[in-house]
């Protein structure tokens, strides 16, 4: 169990960051000058947000896994990326795909003569998303950032589908061996609330220090 609540760390510590670094990526792109860029963004977003995660972690294990697979030392072959990656880089690519619509609202939210003072200072497309529109629509974002970070942790227990050892699975391996149900069920309830409530914690003291009066939070 205690190698299962670190998988559980992991994979949400790995997670997050993923999603937020599509989320600012995504984000970006979304304003781009090249319909079709702006156009494979919406996709990407339309299509990790409206399909359920357990079918997209089943589309990355078992359709596209095999395909990306190479030759072992002995001749057999084995896939390039095991269980855990997948269920990383999946749980990465649906919680992005909110992270994306996110950071999209808070932009919006930037009123127009924040960016036409910015582009009167001379900065470029770059500098201004950078130092001015990104922070302010994080700050903005934030309620609803914390809202699909949270969801994201609860959502690795997926993971277990496809038997990465994360505390879902490693309880199932020790209730089959000796039918201990209820002590590994109440174990995982209280290790998710724990776990949800430091992240919790954290990101509403973030959005303390990143408070600015009489704007935004």
């Amino acid at each position: 169990m205690v190698h299962g609540f670190e998988m559980t760390i992991f994979l949400s510590v790995v997670t997050i960051a993923g999603s937020l670094f599509i989320g600012v990526l995504g984000a970006w792109l979304l304003g781009s000058r090249a319909f079709a860029v702006r156009n494979a963004v919406s996709g990407y977003v339309q299509f990790f947000r409206n399909t359920p995660p357990l079918v997209q972690l089943y589309f990355f294990f078992f359709a596209l896994s095999p395909l990306l697979s190479r030759h072992g030392p002995h001749g057999f072959v084995e896939p390039i990326f095991g269980n855990v990656f997948w269920a990383a880089f999946s749980l990465s690519l649906f919680a992005g795909a909110f992270n994306v619509e996110i950071f999209r609202s808070g932009i919006e939210a930037i009123p127009h003569t924040t960016l036409e003072a910015a582009a009167s200072l001379g900065f470029t497309r770059l500098q201004t998303f950078v130092r001015i529109v990104f922070p302010l629509a994080f700050r903005i974002g934030l309620p609803a950032l914390t809202n699909n970070i949270v969801n994201l942790v609860k959502t690795t227990s997926l993971a277990y589908a496809i038997a990465v050892p994360e505390m879902l699975y490693s309880a199932s391996q020790i209730w089959s061996d000796d039918l201990n149900v209820p002590e590994m069920m109440i174990f995982i309830l209280i290790a998710y609330i724990v776990l949800v409530a430091i992240v919790v914690w954290a990101m509403e003291h973030l959005e303390r220090r990143l408070r600015v009066p009489g704007y935004g939070l």
